[in-house]
């Protein structure tokens, strides 16, 4: 594990919660923890967990019991893409008012319900309490158990009170809710080998490029979980011999759920990157112990790794010694990155995430260099100094962190809910070295910041500046402007938290 040291300025209390990887030296770091008064907690609540995580599954009606912002401000949260039903791009709320806290929403909550059943006719209705419905008491259970009866579809209640805990609590109540559908219906099977893909969202569309790797291997995707999934095929994901488990954070709880219900192991793997696509087709072939399967899987490995290999060289020649700075919601993502980065020649500096666990961070500490700063739930103060301070050429985040960079003149990638290219897979992996490419290499890290530091009230920056451009390298240049604009967001950034 890394050193934990006094690695920037932040609150006494932040400081164990950031770290630097040091040979010979290994502490233990804080993680997992409530928010720290005082710091910008981003973590986010129980029901931000629930909904991201069941938001994919396309035919069912995502009701939200509260107000009206709780639903808006998680609309189509996940970016996730559908090759058939659109309900779940609706988004429903029961828009509790003053009258509502005062005296009670079951009443109004009986009623939506029994609406939207009749307007849409959805195979299950997930239902899930907010932060107002934890404090003023209504029984959803119960209402959802009435609901049931008399509609005739399953009306599950999501127990997704924000304040009872970190988006992790989320992720398990979401999994709850999948347990009641899960084994309803008997799959039909058309091969001996059949497996699920958990933890996969098909954000931009990245499920349908893994899907048909193991298809060709002669295996049954009997569902993507929650990707790309249907009522439908939840309900026969019993009828799976293995499940892949990728987003281990949201859906490692469910795949040890169905291990103890149906007998079904579980495996963690990844689809981003050559090394862990390669890993993930050549472990799935080893369980089921096919030795056709397995020379299916060295046949594809070789030549989907041909076919992308050339491009991929020529903008690991130009990305060669660039340095990343990662920051995920969770550590799976975080570590398969580490991988991509180092397939593409660039070196990680700094990496952190929003809801990992100790063991996470002890594999992160193992598969960075040493002098990589490690953090757990950074605030954007504490991003913008470490940013600076490490020198990051790169910026890999969600899209809020996304506005931090650029005014730090940092390039960015957006590998989060938000974005519209798919990056899984063999294509997915081109993709992301084409978007670093063109982030990296834009003309305009030239000359971002020479508007603020001409117009600088500090003293020297002008020439500063000008002497930089006329006798040093552009990179020189850019350091000089990417610190004066740091300077003037840090007051910004204090200001804005006071």
């Amino acid at each position: 594990m890394p050193d934990i040291t006094s690695v920037i300025n932040t609150l006494d209390e932040r400081q164990p919660y950031i770290a630097l990887k040091q040979a010979k030296k290994s502490s233990e770091l804080a993680c997992d923890n409530t928010s720290i008064a005082g710091s910008m907690s981003q973590r986010a609540c129980v029901y931000s967990g629930a909904r991201v995580a069941l938001n994919p599954v396309t035919d069912a009606v995502h009701l939200v019991h509260g107000p009206i912002g709780c639903a808006s401000y998680t609309w189509d949260i996940r970016g996730s893409l559908s090759s058939d039903k659109e309900t779940f791009r609706t988004s429903f709320s029961t828009d509790m008012k003053e009258l509502d806290v005062v005296f009670g929403g079951e009443k109004k909550l009986s009623k939506s319900i029994d609406e939207i059943v009749g307007l849409y006719s959805p195979p299950v209705v997930f239902v899930y309490s907010t932060c107002i419905v934890g404090i003023i008491g209504d029984d959803l259970e119960a209402i959802c158990k009435e609901a049931t009866q008399r509609v005739g579809i399953p009306v599950i209640p999501v127990k997704s009170e924000g304040f009872r805990g970190t988006k992790s609590d989320g992720y398990k109540a979401a999994c709850n809710a999948l347990m009641q559908i899960i084994g309803t219906k008997e799959p039909k099977i058309t091969s001996e080998y059949r497996i699920n893909i958990f933890g996969d969202y098909n954000v931009a569309g990245d499920v349908w490029l893994v899907k048909p790797l193991f298809e060709k291997m002669g295996i049954q995707v009997i569902t993507s979980m929650t990707g790309d999934a249907t009522v439908d095929t939840i309900s026969k994901s019993h009828g799976a011999q293995l499940n892949l488990v990728q987003c281990s954070g949201s859906m490692t709880y469910l795949a040890k759920w169905m291990k103890k219900e149906y007998g079904i192991p579980f495996k963690k793997v990844s689809y981003f990157g050559i090394e862990d696509i390669a890993i993930a087709l050549r472990t799935t072939a080893e369980f089921f112990g096919s030795e056709e399967m397995i020379r299916i899987a060295e046949e594809i490995i070789e030549m989907e790794t041909e076919r992308i290999m050339p491009e991929i060289q020529a903008i690991k020649s130009k990305l060669q010694g660039k340095t990343a700075a990662i920051y995920m919601g969770g550590a799976a993502k975080a570590l398969t990155l580490i991988k991509g980065f180092r397939e593409l020649g660039m070196e990680v500096v700094i990496i952190g995430t929003q809801t990992g666990k100790r063991d996470d961070y002890k594999q992160i500490s193992y598969q960075v260099k040493d002098g990589t700063v490690i953090v757990d739930d950074a605030n954007p103060l504490e991003l913008a100094d470490l940013l600076v301070k490490q020198k990051a050429d790169l910026m890999v985040a969600g899209v809020k962190e996304r506005f931090l960079a650029y005014k730090l003149g940092v390039a960015f990638c957006d590998f989060n809910h938000d974005r519209v290219i798919e990056f899984e897979g063999y294509d997915g992996f081109l993709n992301f070295a084409r978007e670093l490419d063109t982030s990296i290499n834009s003309p305009v890290w030239r000359y971002v910041g020479s508007k603020l530091a001409a117009t600088s009230s500090a003293a020297g920056t002008g020439q500063c500046n000008k002497r930089s451009a006329e006798h040093g390298s552009d990179n020189d240049r850019i350091t000089v402007e990417r610190s004066n604009m740091h300077e003037m967001n840090n007051i910004t950034l204090q200001e804005s938290m006071t």
